[in-house]
Parts: structure tokens; C-alpha cells; sequence
């Protein structure tokens, strides 16, 4: 049931920032449930986002309100681009099985399958509890492999602004490496990039008294902002990182000092750290150096963390149940739309299939871990369900 819903998904040439009709496939299997549903369209004309939020509320009455939990699964429908289709052994949007696998962008990164998976799984439980004492919800974008201004980070604003009170949530990114369930993600780093110009003054390469070369002067600064312990990490996160990505300066030409030179670097950085406190370093080492200088920030999303507690031991057992697996912790690898959930729920969790062809040419997902990914979904619904 699983990898039906996942081939109609995948079939759907849905790269970014494009939803091609995958929103409405599952809003309709969601409607038949008693979800009331809701389209939050963003973005520009030319860069139009479909988002989805989905909710069904539970019927019961006999149990205090307070005691009645709101589950999100969140995931999204875009995927990134197909890369040279020559390459694809088959059609990306052709849903093709091969040797055990399931073929096709989307069926293991980003996140048809998950999705459907969330599907099947809110289906089979309330077929088997109607009247479950759990409110559960559904939360897609069709913005989160571009540049995710217009998709989750908007509806988490909207639900914020209406009080909507979230309790527990499972974005469904492919955090296992060798089988569904083996590692989960309770946490990310937050990222936070910047771009540096330091003013010099271009002269002729053979006069340099009368010039001013910028890149001698940020080279000591540079030296000292890689030398710099940021943090040490902590139980969940490793230490801060500082990384530089690009250096441009200088018009190409061998024989002309440079008037500008510009730097862009990133932080991925953990709890231990906050943009506050980084920016504020950097800008000390900036004016220790005496650079005439100019520096942009752009936020990307703040570190969250869920330890162990309610979710976590959810969906733990769920795994062990399904699997037989202890799951594995961790806060590694990109960011996520869980840095915006997390703004307005205190336990996020990441659990989804193995990540190994996730954006690769002939991307794919085993045919063995299409249904325990489901399962394991539907007995965290049960175990976070009182009786």
C-alpha cells in the first residue's frame, strides 16, 4: 500500500520549487480520514510554494484536554533536480523496480516515501483506533531543497500566530545508513553564513607603496579565525565549526593589486554557541586587525536538540518492535525544516529510510524497507496514544 502511494508520488516531476499535483494526492487520502486541510500558497509568481497543513482532532470527550497530545509528521514534496537524464538508468519519474529496489528521484531522499509512509500509517491506525485520544497532523512544502523562504518556515509562522499548539514531531528526512530504523536524527546544528569584504586600495603590482593590497591585510585575521576554538560540543553535538567556502579578489589580471578582496565562510555550530556570540567574536578578531571591512550575516536556522524523553523513547520502542534495532542518536549532517518546527515544538525527532543514493543518479529506495518505515510510524502513534 506503501509503495503505491510512493510510485504515484514519485511519478510526479515535482523539483523544487514545483509540488506537480503531489500536495493534492495526499490532501485527498487525508480528507477521506476527517483531516481538515488547509493550502498555504507563498512565493512570487515565479517562484510560487504549495504548502499543506492537515489536522485531524480527536472526537473523544471523555479525556481531559490538556492530557490529548498533537503529533505532526513533516516532510516535503519537492526534490532536487534530476542531474544528466542520460545518466538514469531509467526515467527518475518513472518508478522503476530493479533487483529489489525501488527506483526514481524522490524515493529516498526528500521524501516521497516517508511521505507516503505517513499516509498509510495515520490510515491503518485510526482504522484500528477511530476514536484515539491523539490529535495528528500533516505538514508539507513544496520549498525546502531551494532556498525555504516561502514553505515550512511560513506555516510555522501561521500556526504560531494562531496559537496552534504542537507537542510531538517526525520529519520524515532519510536519517538511517544501512537500515530503516538503525539511526535517527534528535537534533542539527544551526548554520549561520557570512560574507566578508576588506577594503584595500589597487595599485600596479610593481608599485606597492602606493597601493594597498587587502589580502596581505585579512591574511593574519584569516589565520587567527581558523586557529580559534569556537566551542567543545557537548554529549550531542561536536564543537562548532568555521569553515571558509569562497575567496574572490583581484580583476584576473597578474600585475594589478586587488582593491577588494571577499570571503564567504560558514558556521555549523551547536548549543554551546549562539549567532549572537559568534558574530560578536568575529567582529572582535575584524577590528583586532584593523580592517577597513564590511560583513554580511545570513542566518540559516538555529541549532534544536530533543533529548531523550517522550518522542525519543516512542519511537525507540517503535523500532525495536518493528526491527529488533537500537536506534542510533545523532545531530549530524545539513539542516532540515526541523529547525523551524522546533520553533514551536519542544520534541522534533528525524526518522527515515537509509540515506545512501539520496540526490545521486539513479537514486532508490530497497523494496524491504518501504513497510517496516510505515510500521514503525504507526506504533509511535500507539505508543504515544494513551489507552
Amino acid at each position: 500500500m506503501t509503495r503505491r502511494l510512493a510510485e504515484a508520488l514519485i511519478a510526479r516531476p515535482s523539483v523544487t520549487p514545483r509540488d506537480a499535483g503531489c500536495i493534492d494526492l495526499i490532501r485527498e487520502r487525508l480528507d477521506a480520514l476527517g483531516f481538515a486541510s488547509e493550502i498555504i500558497d507563498s512565493g512570487p509568481d515565479s517562484f510560487r510554494v504549495r504548502n499543506l497543513w492537515s489536522k485531524r482532532t480527536t472526537s473523544r470527550t471523555d479525556t481531559a484536554p490538556e492530557a490529548i497530545k498533537t503529533i505532526v509528521f513533516a516532510g516535503h514534496t519537492d526534490v532536487v533536480p534530476t542531474g544528466p537524464l542520460a545518466q538514469w538508468t531509467s526515467d527518475p519519474f518513472l518508478p522503476t523496480e530493479r533487483d529489489g529496489k525501488l527506483y526514481g528521484r524522490g524515493a529516498a531522499s526528500d521524501m516521497k516515501t516517508s511521505i507516503a509512509a505517513f499516509v498509510v500509517a495515520a490510515e491503518q491506525f485510526l482504522a484500528a483506533r477511530p476514536d484515539a485520544p491523539l490529535n495528528i497532523a500533516l505538514l508539507l512544502t513544496s520549498d525546502e531543497e531551494g532556498p525555504a523562504l516561502d514553505g515550512t518556515v511560513v506555516v510555522c509562522e501561521a500556526l504560531k500566530a494562531r496559537g496552534e499548539t504542537l507537542d510531538y514531531c517526525i520529519v520524515g528526512e532519510p536519517t538511517s545508513v544501512q537500515r530503516t530504523g538503525d539511526m535517527i536524527k534528535n537534533g542539527r546544528r544551526g548554520t549561520l553564513s557570512g560574507r566578508l569584504a576588506v577594503r584595500g586600495i589597487q595599485g600596479h603590482i610593481a608599485y606597492p607603496h602606493l597601493a594597498r593590497n587587502p589580502v596581505h591585510e585579512l591574511a593574519p585575521a584569516l589565520a587567527e579565525l581558523v586557529a580559534i576554538e569556537w566551542d567543545r560540543g557537548n554529549a550531542f553535538f561536536p564543537p562548532t565549526s568555521w569553515q571558509v567556502s569562497n575567496i574572490h579578489g583581484g580583476t584576473g589580471a597578474s600585475n594589478i593589486i586587488p582593491g577588494e578582496v571577499v570571503v564567504d565562510f560558514n558556521f555549523r555550530f551547536c548549543t554551546e554557541s549562539t549567532p549572537e556570540s559568534l558574530r560578536q567574536r568575529v567582529e572582535a578578531v575584524l577590528q583586532k586587525h584593523g580592517l577597513d571591512h564590511e560583513l554580511a550575516w545570513t542566518l540559516g536556522g538555529r541549532p534544536f536538540l530533543t533529548p531523550p524523553g517522550t518522542l525519543v523513547e516512542a519511537v525507540r520502542a517503535a523500532i525495536r518492535a518493528e526491527t529488533g534495532l537500537e536506534t542510533e542518536l545523532s545531530t549530524t549532517g545539513g539542516t532540515s525544516d526541523g529547525r523551524f518546527i522546533a520553533q514551536l515544538c519542544p520534541q522534533v525527532v528525524e526518522l527515515g529510510p537509509p540515506n545512501a543514493s539520496i540526490h545521486k543518479i539513479d537514486e532508490h529506495i530497497a523494496l524491504a524497507d518501504i513497510e517496516p518505515l510505515t510500521r514503525i510510524y504507526r506504533r509511535v502513534l500507539e505508543n504515544l496514544c494513551p489507552a
